[in-house]
């Protein structure tokens, strides 16, 4: 997470960040892994969306993640459609045609990867125009 809470820091400004809270991967009723304990991330598989809020507010607080979140409905219709679980990386250009998707993570995540298609969408995107006779409003 550090090193994407860096590049949403970075880019925030630019480009629109989310994290999709999809399905459970290591519920502690069926595949909990050791590091879920080290990091006090302990859920169970949810069965409403409103168990699923309640995970989601988990992860994000207890694995320090600073970007906005969103969060996939418990039919997971998200995470289908994305291939989302296990964790992946997206950068959607603003015309909804994903230009880079990460390997399953996190083993498969390559911030730098995720950082140069975010400096390819950033300078391809045009730039606000200023005109030379417009001057900044100042107040009195």
């Amino acid at each position: 997470m550090p090193a994407l809470n860096r590049l949403y820091r970075e880019y925030r400004d630019r480009v629109a960040f989310y994290v999709v809270y999809v399905q459970e991967a290591h519920p502690i009723d069926a595949w909990q892994m050791d590091v879920n304990v080290e990091d006090g991330v302990l859920v169970a598989s949810t069965k409403t969306d409103d168990e699923r809020f309640d995970a989601a507010g988990l992860c994000v607080t207890k694995l320090g993640i600073e970007l906005p979140a969103v969060m996939d409905e418990v039919d997971d219709r998200v995470e289908r459609a994305y291939t989302g679980w296990p964790d992946r990386l997206y950068v959607v250009g603003a015309d909804g045609r994903v230009v880079y998707k990460s390997a399953a993570g996190p083993f498969g995540f390559r911030t730098s990867e995720v950082e140069a298609s975010l400096k390819g969408l950033v300078s391809a995107a045009p730039q606000p125009r200023t005109s030379a006779l417009a001057s900044p409003r100042t107040s009195p």
